[in-house]
């Protein structure tokens, strides 16, 4: 994300993330694989700022209206609109998000989770007693909390650059949380956007194949063993294909 970890009403709100960068890591991870499974100075803004868009009820299975607000703000700013693709929320990722965590993964489905709960090692991956709908329930409430205090406001009324900022001191572990690690909020957010932004549009992200289109990932099928050769270091394009198409 961007180097700013201070608030600044004047940032440039049109690139204040590296979005080319969490594109190149996020179809990365696709290419290996990928499958769903100190607070800074408080300010008063002078203008009162425009909340995210308010996502319809009935859209979401287990999200509250103030966590899907959430929702829809993060992935907006982790892959805003722009000539390569729609906005994370148009492409499907909140929803994504939400059936995931309505799910039996989300429920804590087949997670060890009688502890005790020692403190891991990054490596170790996630070592809480939360199920992931808990842990996602406890981390957007810290969130607008730490947005609050820092901005006066929740996380989905805060201006494009704010977000930026705020989910930079998310990511660099500078949120003070209550009884929750900023840090380890953010990686899990990053993770399950670029699942939902890359996932099979069946799981209700990448709405329209938006994101292998982009990346010219061909979906589903893995039958291309005949055109290397005449492919080779040649571009293949070809429409992708879901589960859906096979359904």
């Amino acid at each position: 994300m961007t180097e700013k970890t201070t608030p600044d009403e004047n940032a440039d709100e049109n690139n204040p993330i590296a979005r080319r960068n969490f594109l190149l890591g996020a179809g990365t991870a696709v290419a290996a694989g990928l499958a769903p499974s100190g607070a800074l100075q408080a300010q008063q803004p002078t203008v009162a700022s425009s909340p995210a868009p308010t996502p319809e009820p009935d859209q979401f299975v287990t999200l509250t209206a103030p966590e899907a607000a959430f929702i829809v703000a993060v992935v907006d700013t982790l892959i805003p609109a722009d000539e390569l693709s729609p906005s994370g929320s148009d492409c499907g990722v909140a929803i994504f998000i939400d059936r995931q965590l309505g799910s039996a993964w989300g429920g804590g489905a087949k997670m060890y989770r009688g502890g005790p709960f020692h403190k891991g090692k990054p490596e170790q991956g996630y070592q809480l007693p939360l199920t992931p709908r808990e842990f996602f329930a406890a981390g957007i409430a810290a969130a607008n909390a730490w947005t609050r205090q820092t901005y006066g406001k929740d996380f989905d009324f805060l201006s494009a650059a704010q977000r930026v900022q705020a989910l930079t001191a998310m990511e660099e572990g500078k949120a003070e949380f209550r009884d929750l690690n900023s840090r380890t909020f953010f990686n899990q957010l990053l993770a399950i956007t670029m699942q939902g932004f890359f996932a099979d549009p069946i799981y209700g992200g990448n709405r329209n194949k938006v994101a292998w289109k982009m990346i010219g990932f061909p979906g589903l099928p893995a039958v291309y063993a005949d055109k290397i050769d005449a492919y080779r270091d040649k571009r293949y394009v070809a429409e992708p294909q879901s589960i859906a198409d096979f359904s």
